[in-house]
């Protein structure tokens, strides 16, 4: 039987704005590369949600290895608790992105790709609090890395 527990919209957000912290520096530094470099459009956006897993996996295991865990034990923490979580903001960022007439070819001192990239977060981390807080609440996602987490 799957275990339920009340979470707070607020431990929600905090879960999610972790998250969106390393899916967030994955993505601008995948988005400048890709468009610095005049990479096609696809190509930056794979550029991007590759950067943004690794980020996002890598600001989880630096608190979880600081905790004394293992690398290997560590890695494995840090897929079960961002990998759905950074799946969904992926998803939901760079459709905004790519649906923002004209974003993807706006070059990096256009105000259109700096505005649709902050506008993408924001709507990555609106539309994935609500998955984080129903994925917590059955001690899935962010609730696995809980115990590592030491005065937060």
């Amino acid at each position: 039987m799957e275990m339920h527990t009340h979470t707070s919209w607020a431990a929600a957000a905090r879960a999610t704005l972790h998250c969106l912290t390393g899916c967030a520096i994955g993505e601008v530094l995948g988005m400048v590369i890709g468009t610095g470099l005049g990479l096609h459009n696809a190509a930056t956006v794979v550029l991007s949600v590759v950067l943004a897993f690794v980020f996002g996996y890598a600001l989880t295991m630096r608190g979880v290895l600081r905790a004394g865990v293992g690398l290997r034990a560590a890695l494995a923490v840090a897929f079960a608790a961002d990998t759905v979580s950074i799946a969904v903001m992926e998803i939901l960022d760079n459709l905004v992105i790519v649906t923002v007439p004209g974003a993807m070819n706006a070059g990096l001192t256009s105000a259109l790709f700096w505005l649709s990239l902050a506008f993408s977060l924001v709507v990555a981390f609106v539309l994935t609090t609500p998955v984080n807080r129903w994925m917590i609440s059955r001690g899935r996602g962010h609730a696995v890395v809980h115990q590592y987490h030491h005065g937060h």
